[in-house]
């Protein structure tokens, strides 16, 4: 019971990143509110081994791919989206060495996508910093990468509020679907009277 709902949180998280763009719907507040990385964390917590890594990557890459060349025209990979998929990897592997754990603990996985969101928000904006001609290469320009970033764009303080929210909405959510499925229903079954 657990491959299908795994399978259907797949297909959501997919379609949660990449609709709303394609639709010109997305509004500056859902800047980053995005299930992916709740979709690497959990995955190496709660797919089978074979798919722990496997499948938030192919995700990962397919909606890059969508959102690149319909959206954005912009390429895959780029000083940008490199430290996004080594940050997911290391995610990744770091709650799949703890998975058994993580299971056990519900709020030890809150607490690990809570670090998983610190960790994607410091690296990738420290990456910004350091790849983007529009920042001052100094502890000034470090710190407005972290919070205002480039003029004319949001502030990233914003994108890690989202990257947050949303990472602890879907970790929850991933949480209470494999709970809720992972449940055997005992169907009683009468006593057959003696003969």
């Amino acid at each position: 019971m657990l491959m299908p709902v795994a399978l259907f949180l797949i297909f959501a998280a997919t379609l949660v990143r990449v609709v709303p763009p394609l639709l010109h719907v997305q509004h500056e507040w859902m800047g980053n509110f995005s299930p992916l990385a709740s979709l690497v964390l959990c995955g190496a917590v709660f797919f089978p081994r074979r798919m722990a890594a496997l499948v938030p990557f192919i995700v990962l890459l397919v909606s890059d791919l969508v959102l690149n060349i319909f959206v954005y025209s912009a390429p895959i990979l780029s000083w940008e989206i490199v430290p996004r998929y080594f940050v997911f990897a290391l995610i990744g592997v770091l709650a799949f060495n703890k998975r058994e754990a993580l299971r056990r603990h519900p709020l030890a996985l809150l607490g690990t996508s809570l670090a998983a969101s610190l960790l994607f928000y410091g690296a990738t904006n420290t990456a910004s910093w350091a790849g983007d001609p529009g920042y001052v290469k100094n502890f000034a320009g470090w710190i407005q990468a972290l919070t205002t970033g480039v003029k004319g764009q949001p502030q990233t303080i914003l994108f890690f509020r989202n990257s947050l929210l949303s990472d602890l909405f879907f970790t929850s959510l991933f949480m209470v679907c494999m709970a809720v499925t992972s449940r055997k229903v005992a169907i009683p079954v009468p006593p057959v009277a003696a003969v």
